[in-house]
């Protein structure tokens, strides 16, 4: 319960509380000894590093608790933590190898649960790799199992901010002006304000290179001062930088 208290707290823009909130379910779920708690607990912790953009340090112990002891859909999720390690580090074709073996992993257990994060990033990968049609292919995949399931906590991200990134990259500034905006709406109506800030700097990013300067800060600023903790988050960190460019 801890670590879904985290993750809301998260989503919602507390990232102090909840990385205190994740500290405690750490502590308590070794204190527990039980293995399958811990492992539990240690998907979360990097389900939150993964959230906030934040290296994820427990990589590696829950890799080897899941494949120690046979949890076959955390350890997919284990493999698919380390692969956007890599691709953090530029690793791309390493990254997205693992990524896909994660997949492959979770597909046998029936999970459903957060597949479109999975898909999302894929798509993420294949489009750094430069192959479009794969991630179109995997980003239309994602927002099939968001209908089918209703699952919506990461709409904002996942089906639209994500998508006016890779339509953004290709040259089409309208369509992703129309996505950065639909992320922001339902980020708002969510009250995901950690969403909404993310879309927030991408848009305001693509009018800085508009020269539409004062609508990027009208934008930025409002949201960039509602935040009261977490300032060392990278998100954080990158909105301020772009608002002292606007300013």
């Amino acid at each position: 319960m801890l670590t879904y208290l985290a993750l809301t707290l998260a989503n919602l823009g507390y990232i102090d509380q909840a990385r205190s909130r994740i500290n405690d379910a750490l502590s308590e779920a070794r204190r527990l000894k039980h293995v399958y708690t811990l492992a539990a607990v240690l998907h979360q912790a990097n389900w939150f590093d993964s959230l906030i953009r934040s290296p994820n340090v427990h990589i590696k112990e829950f890799l080897d608790v899941t494949t120690e002891h046979g949890f076959q859909s955390y350890l997919g999720w284990a493999l698919a933590y380390r692969g956007r390690s890599f691709i953090a580090l530029g690793q791309v074709q390493e990254g997205l190898a693992l990524l896909t073996r994660g997949r492959a992993e979770r597909r046998p257990t029936g999970a459903v649960v957060n597949t479109p994060v999975l898909l999302t990033w894929l798509a993420e990968a294949y489009a750094l790799l430069g192959q479009s049609a794969e991630a179109g292919n995997c980003l239309a995949e994602a927002a099939q199992f968001a209908e089918t399931t209703d699952e919506r906590i990461s709409e904002a991200e996942l089906l639209h901010r994500v998508l006016g990134d890779l339509l953004n990259a290709a040259g089409d500034q309208f369509g992703a002006e129309q996505h950065y905006r639909q992320a922001i709406a339902v980020a708002e109506r969510q009250n995901a304000k950690l969403f909404q800030l993310r879309a927030s700097v991408s848009l305001a990013r693509l009018w800085l290179n508009q020269d539409k300067r004062a609508a990027a800060r009208d934008l930025l600023g409002p949201i960039c001062n509602w935040f009261t903790e977490g300032f060392d988050a990278p998100d954080l960190t990158d909105a301020k930088a772009l608002l002292d460019e606007l300013a």
